[in-house]
């Protein structure tokens, strides 16, 4: 009995050491990350029968060292983590554009406002050289704030394309030691009779963890307790102890973006849709690219464009101070269009803007499919497009027009699988640059001078007059004489003189338009009365242009002639400010819930100082007491012995 006794004694202090190693195990790991606290699992070796009495327990024994993990928190807080992480990358990128944009000093709605003011001194005072000079300085500001600001946009691209790179390689690293605490899980469980190694198994998870703050990943447990690890729409990053590698590169779409592909087994890289890696600090960068630095950089673009177009339009229908036609004020951006690098055909395209009012702040893409056919796709929406029927092909059916943009075939053909991307309005306010350095050539005065002739009878009077885009076109606007009398017959009630030879019936205040001059007379001419239409050789104190040039500011120019520059402006302001409100909202939100979520965790798998110094505090009384027990089967042991003697 007494041996007997004394192998219990032993057994019960094997089980208080075993627990004993495992709490101080835990409370060395106590701020370890990923670590999950351990329990030894003690149980009763059984008894021994006694046929007289019956069965004497033979004392405790451990079998298995468990941590305490709950798959289902551990998931939760994974994906929890990953939307915290693509939140906090997004809200992080956003708030520099809407800083940029809503700065009251450097932002360009007072840059904007400078230069009208200044075309209102130059159609106040259009004989002053410094007024024109003025207004040339504050053009000049104007577009080194919109290159300025595209500039910055470029290199805040840039630095999202440096991210891609180094989230590429930490993903790369981590799916590679994912697997290989796949292959060595695998091989210690098998070579020590399915107990699981806990340390190696919180390595993992940490792993994985890490990962999704990367990473939006799904995770599956293979039998064995393998980890499979999924990406985007499932795809494979690792299957057991394999790693797929992946790979940031230029993307074939638009090379200006790095993009993500992973890399077969032949070596080759194939481009992972972006759409569909969401969450992470990756999916955030992404996501942030796609949804508002994209759209911000089009729709600074598209106000440098109008402004460009309308501001030339204007200039071009004055007169400067050298008494001829005014020329381009503003340079202006061409639409980009991009084949994809993967392209196998031959087909190319061009484009040009058709009509600067319609352009939108979204690109397109050119699909050719099978036939082949081709199909136009508006980026922002994905809405479909319809194109010119024939398109394309020989004229008239080499030209497509869609959102102010005009799609011109040039050569080549095309093969089922080629793409193009559309970028109307990207390089706009890169490119906007002031073409007149010359202030006489500020086209401030009407081309076009309207007079009433000195002998007239009656009350009848011109107006000044304007001028419309079609009198570019014609050769002589104003005849061959480069003057236009109009002559009242009160016999007929019309107007004759006209270039063509044709008459008009006279209205009072009614609209007088040929060959892209518009005119009135008001009040009661006398028969015989005429009013004369010349070419204005002395505009030097008219700025009846450079107040139409002024009217500019607030002219609905935009968005299908629904939005100002300054409206546009706003637009774009208020939709990144809004959007990095949302943002910064959710994420506080998700952090929040990340917290609580973690707390639940902790909760189950967290190491407790408290509780493992009162373990420790237990399983050490628990030594003492089965060395006691063996002090005494000892003791009764040399009693037999002296008895026996």
């Amino acid at each position: 009995m007494s041996n007997s006794m004394f192998f219990t004694g032993l057994s019960g202090l094997n089980a208080a050491q075993a627990a004993l190693v495992t709490t101080g195990h835990n409370t060395a790991n106590v701020n370890t990350a990923g670590y999950s606290r351990q329990t030894a699992q003690v149980a009763s070796s059984g008894g021994i029968y006694s046929p007289s009495v019956g069965f004497f327990g033979s004392g405790a024994k451990v079998t298995d060292v468990t941590r305490s993990y709950d798959q289902y928190l551990t998931s939760q807080l994974n994906q929890a983590q990953s939307l915290n992480q693509s939140l906090t990358t997004y809200y992080t990128q956003i708030s520099q554009i809407d800083n940029l944009l809503a700065n009251q000093t450097a932002g360009l709605a007072p840059q904007l406002q400078t230069l009208f003011t200044n075309v209102q001194a130059v159609a106040n005072t259009p004989a002053d050289p410094s007024a024109r000079q003025q207004l040339i300085s504050s053009s000049q500001a104007l577009a080194n704030q919109f290159r300025s600001m595209d500039q910055y946009l470029g290199s805040l691209n840039a630095n999202v394309n440096d991210q891609v790179i180094g989230a590429v390689d930490q993903i790369n690293t981590y799916a590679e030691q994912i697997a290989s605490l796949n292959k060595q899980v695998a091989m210690l469980g098998n070579a020590m009779g399915g107990q699981a190694p806990n340390d190696l198994l919180d390595q993992r998870d940490q792993l994985v963890n890490e990962l999704g703050k990367l990473v939006g990943t799904k995770l599956v447990v293979q039998d064995g307790g393998q980890y499979n690890v999924f990406i985007g729409n499932g795809q494979t990053l690792v299957l057991g102890d394999k790693a797929t590698r992946l790979a940031a590169v230029s993307s074939s779409r638009d090379p200006s973006q790095t993009t993500i592909a992973t890399v077969n087994a032949a070596g080759n890289a194939v481009e992972v849709q972006e759409s569909v890696l969401t969450g992470g600090s990756l999916g955030g960068l992404l996501q942030f690219r796609n949804e508002t630095l994209s759209n911000a950089q089009n729709s600074l673009g598209r106000i440098a464009i109008s402004l460009a177009d309308t501001f030339n339009a204007q200039q071009k229908l004055g007169m400067d101070l050298n008494g001829e036609l005014g020329e381009d004020f503003f340079s202006q951006a061409s639409p980009g269009v991009i084949s994809n690098s993967r392209n196998t055909g031959t087909l190319a395209l061009t484009a040009a803007f058709s009509d600067a009012s319609q352009l939108t702040t979204s690109d397109y893409r050119l699909d050719v499919t099978a036939g082949p056919a081709y199909k136009l796709t508006r980026l922002s929406d994905n809405q479909n497009l319809s194109l010119a029927p024939g398109f394309p092909g020989a004229a008239p059916a080499n030209t497509t027009t869609f959102d102010g943009v005009t799609l011109t075939f040039a050569s080549g053909t095309a093969v089922a699988g080629d793409s193009f991307l559309i970028q109307p309005t990207r390089t706009g306010a890169r490119d906007l640059t002031v073409q007149i350095s010359d202030p006489a050539k500020v086209a401030a005065a009407s081309p076009i001078i309207t007079g009433n002739t000195s002998g007239n009878q009656g009350s009848g009077a011109i107006n000044a007059g304007s001028v419309d885009a079609s009198y570019l076109a014609v050769a002589e606007p104003l005849g061959s004489t480069g003057t236009v009398t109009l002559t009242y017959d009160s016999a007929s009630n019309v107007l004759s003189g006209f270039p063509d030879g044709s008459t008009l019936a006279y209205i009072p205040g009614g609209a007088i338009t040929f060959n892209g001059i518009k005119v009135s007379i008001s009040g009661a001419p006398a028969n015989g009365d005429t009013f004369t239409i010349g070419k204005n050789t002395g505009g030097v104190s008219d700025g009846s242009n450079a107040l139409l040039l002024g009217a500019l500011q607030n002219k609905k120019t935009m968005g299908g002639s629904t939005a100002s520059f300054s409206d546009a402006y706003g637009q774009l302001v208020s939709t990144v400010g809004n959007k990095a409100r949302q943002v910064q909202i959710a994420n506080t939100a998700q952090t929040s819930l990340s917290m609580q979520i973690r707390s639940a965790q902790q909760s189950v798998s967290g190491v407790n100082q408290d509780e493992e110094t009162a373990n420790l505090l237990m399983f050490q009384q628990m030594y003492q007491a089965n060395a006691k027990v063996i002090q005494t089967a000892s003791t009764m042991f040399d009693a037999v012995l002296g008895i026996s003697r």
